[in-house]
């Protein structure tokens, strides 16, 4: 006869490395929380890589409370002229609504954009010849876009004044 061993699930949980199992907290976002968004929105490919891998996975990360709301490139084509922007936007999205939700905006803005611009750069190295060139032509406008007219939220102005944009 054979016998079966079982091993509770928390002793296997314990043996995972411990940067694969995100913090849990009962009432707060756990400490860490602005490093793991800052590993997240850096121009390496590996901090894609991280951040695309929590996006498919999100319920793993609900603690932290992130905000992985994204409307893409906004008002400018995700996919332009066949380029497929839609995931840097995405990210760009996400580093943008949780700095700003952080109040660290404004010190992190130029990085997430910068991030941004790697990640366009990447998919357009899919490329050669004069769809390089085209890709990259677009990468380096929507890149300029976001760098110029990518703000943080508008204060709220006294009553019958305009608010700042």
């Amino acid at each position: 006869m054979r016998r079966r061993f079982t091993v509770p699930l928390t002793a296997v949980a314990m043996a995972l490395p411990l940067a694969l199992v995100p913090a849990a907290s009962a009432s707060a976002a756990p400490s860490d929380k602005p490093q793991v968004l800052s590993s997240w929105t850096q121009t390496s490919a590996s901090s894609y890589n991280a951040w695309n891998a929590a996006r498919n996975n999100q319920g793993a990360w609900s603690a932290y409370g992130f905000n992985w709301s994204t409307d893409y490139c906004s008002t400018s084509p995700d996919n332009p002229f066949g380029f497929p922007f839609q995931t840097a936007c995405a990210r760009h999205d996400f580093g943008y609504r949780n700095y700003k939700a952080a109040g660290t905006f404004p010190a992190n803005k130029s990085r997430i954009d910068s991030a941004f611009y790697a990640d366009l750069k990447r998919v357009c190295a899919a490329y050669t010849g004069a769809k390089l060139t085209s890709c990259n032509s677009t990468a380096w406008t929507y890149y300029h876009a976001v760098d110029i007219f990518g703000v943080a939220p508008a204060k709220t102005a006294p009553e019958g004044l305009p608010q700042a944009a």
